[in-house]
């Protein structure tokens, strides 16, 4: 069914994670805090995160910030491989390159993968019924948010791959009834001083 409203998704990867991703480091904790402040004048009407605890602490630092939120631990916004290319559909120049990387992710990330990237295409994109705008904000992994960001452009399945996001950064795609979907900002990190942006990337790409 087609919504009657305008959906803002707003999207933003974890805080910067310890080196076993089992906590947030005080770079994260602080990342996390400052997105919160960002957002507080913006009608959030829900926080959906991921199970992983580096996303599930992001999401509550944020929240903490916010007045009476709710927070929704969500599968389809896990860490995930949200499509497995063949070979074929991946440029000439780079696709062994784009298939290697893959075959290192656990398996588990990459069988269930595709089927949770559909339920979060479902669950957090289009147009929403009702009469106002909807605002949510999803707490998830650098995958999920260029699935979300390469659908909203209509790009190839494919080219969730080279979408990078940092920790922490904002991502604001606009659904709105009749009208193709809109990126408004991709990787914003406005909110977060300059020793704070750019973590989640490596070195060569810190700009």
């Amino acid at each position: 069914m087609t919504g009657t409203a305008t959906r803002y998704l707003y999207l933003t990867r974890h805080g910067e994670a310890s080196e076993d991703e089992t906590t947030l480091t005080e770079n994260g904790r602080r990342q996390a805090v400052l997105l919160g402040e960002r957002l507080r004048n913006t009608p959030l009407s829900a926080i959906h995160h991921g199970p992983l605890p580096r996303a599930r602490q992001t999401a509550r630092l944020i929240g903490a910030q916010l007045e009476t939120v709710p927070l929704h631990q969500s599968e389809p916004a896990g860490d995930y491989i949200p499509h497995l290319p063949a070979k074929e559909e991946l440029p000439p120049d780079s696709a062994d390159a784009m298939l290697g990387f893959l075959a290192q992710v656990p398996d588990e990330e990459r069988d269930r993968g595709p089927a949770l990237a559909r339920e979060a295409l479902a669950a957090f994109t289009g147009p929403v019924d009702g009469d106002h705008p909807r605002h949510e904000l999803v707490v998830t992994h650098t995958f999920l948010i260029g699935w979300l960001v390469r659908a909203a452009l209509d790009a190839p399945e494919w080219r969730w791959m080279g979408l990078n996001h940092a920790n922490a950064a904002l991502t604001v795609i606009r659904y709105a009834p009749g009208r193709p979907s809109s990126v408004l900002f991709h990787n914003d990190m406005g909110h977060l001083p300059p020793d704070l942006r750019w973590t989640g990337f490596p070195p060569e790409l810190h700009i």
